[in-house]
């Protein structure tokens, strides 16, 4: 196997117990140990914009995740290569490896639950007094702690330090948000992954500075920013193909849309502004690509585009001595940058603010409340005037009674809520409210 000078023992370092030796690069063993989890298995019926299962044709969680990989593998390449003006910063035996991107990029949405955004925000509302509930702080305590599950116990899969510095796109604490109104929806770490993080860190003393605002959160490995970007680049773009071919971004649709946000466009400022000229050309050239048909085309190309806008360049931080993760980062051009805005605000202005996706939302919070007082008033606080009923899977049950307090025991619950599929949580609804749904289907 080729040396590769980019790393070394502390990258490929395990969380927890140290591996077997293996025929595979350390990173190899992390992207098959993903694949090959029940995690990641789940994605297929877990919402990306568009209820999973709903037509054939839509993303899920899966087919974005595998998205999400192919262009960080791309990003790697094309950073290594000629053509790249950075690339004189690499060599053949010094380059960021691939298989660490594609591993980190597969795992990135491990994390979120069912239902996609509305889950994860139903989900932030019940767990705000017990710790709080982020996508990416799920995705590593999956890591690290449960993604391999028996009947008794559950276990973490010993990722690599890269990897798990790979997925923490946030790495500030629940606890350090302070001030009023303090406690974050999202954008954080569980407080008890403190000491995930000092692993990430070696246990260096993070700098003051850091902990200002949200400058923590910006401080990633390369190979973090290079995932961040390739999600950035596919939702962007893939999700107004969906929206497209749903029946939700129309011309008509897109037209208004642009005359009503118009304002917004002119009071931005800033490196990543999107002139007139430039949203002129976007919309100019959207609305030919569906009167044409060949809107997926045009963007596939357009992600071969956004691939190019990546540059390296070299950077001082407390952790640049101990890693080559620290010492490189990566920079995209501005302008590529404002156009993934531009596409993702018009997402979320037609698709996600639609009637039809908030009545998801609507959705998503009935099932997901309804579940979750199941289980607390079950398994928690049972009532004294009748017996428990046992109305969630064995195993979940016994995370649940092995925790020792109230927070770890809404941890556990919050698990398994988020670990089950768009299918599995309305079935099991349905067992629980509807008199005339018996399936028995799911239940381990």
């Amino acid at each position: 196997m080729k040396h590769n000078r980019f790393y070394s023992g502390f990258d490929t370092q395990t969380l927890g117990e140290p591996r077997k030796k293996d025929y595979r690069s350390a990173f190899q063993v992390d992207r098959d140990r993903l694949i090959h989890s029940h995690a990641f298995r789940k994605l297929q019926s877990k919402t990306q914009v568009f209820l999973s299962g709903e037509y054939d044709f839509y993303r899920t969680r899966l087919t974005h995740s595998m998205e999400v990989a192919q262009i960080g593998r791309s990003i790697c390449h094309y950073l290594a290569s000629e053509e790249c003006p950075s690339h004189a910063l690499l060599a053949p035996d010094f380059y960021i490896d691939d298989d660490l991107v594609e591993a980190i990029c597969l795992a990135h949405d491990l994390g979120h639950p069912p239902f996609g955004h509305s889950g994860e925000r139903t989900l932030q509302e019940i767990m705000r007094d017990h710790g709080g509930f982020e996508g990416n702080a799920q995705t590593l305590r999956l890591l690290g702690e449960t993604i391999f599950e028996s009947e008794t116990a559950v276990r973490g899969m010993q990722p690599t330090r890269a990897l798990t510095d790979g997925v923490l796109k946030y790495k500030k604490l629940y606890r350090e948000f302070t001030g009023p109104g303090a406690k974050p929806t999202n954008h954080f770490l569980y407080d008890y992954q403190e000491k995930q993080r000092s692993f990430v860190f070696a246990n260096r003393k993070i700098p003051g500075e850091l902990h200002d605002g949200l400058a923590l959160n910006a401080f990633k490995s390369v190979e973090c920013q290079i995932m961040d970007w390739a999600d950035d680049a596919a939702y962007s773009l893939n999700d107004i193909v969906d929206g497209v071919k749903a029946g939700f971004l129309t011309i008509e649709r897109i037209e208004a849309w642009a005359a009503k946000t118009e304002s917004h466009w002119n009071g931005q400022t800033g490196p990543h502004k999107l002139s007139a000229k430039t949203r002129g050309d976007c919309l100019r050239k959207l609305i030919d690509g569906i009167r044409a048909d060949k809107l997926e085309r045009m963007f596939a190309a357009k992600i071969g585009t956004f691939v190019r806008a990546t540059r390296l360049k070299e950077r001082i931080n407390f952790m640049s001595p101990l890693t080559n993760r620290y010492r490189f980062e990566l920079t995209i051009a501005p302008a590529a940058v404002a156009e993934a805005e531009f596409y993702k605000k018009m997402a979320n202005d037609i698709i996600f603010e639609s009637p039809q996706l908030q009545q998801i939302e609507y959705k998503a919070r009935r099932v997901l409340h309804t579940l979750w007082e199941a289980a607390w008033e079950n398994y928690v606080e049972p009532p004294q005037a009748r017996r428990a009923i046992k109305v969630i899977p064995i195993r979940a049950a016994h995370q649940i009674n092995e925790a020792r307090t109230r927070e770890g025991k809404a941890r556990c619950i919050c698990d398994w809520l988020a670990g089950l599929t768009d299918g599995m949580i309305v079935r099991t609804y349905r067992r629980l409210v509807d008199p005339e749904f018996g399936s028995i289907r799911d239940l381990s």
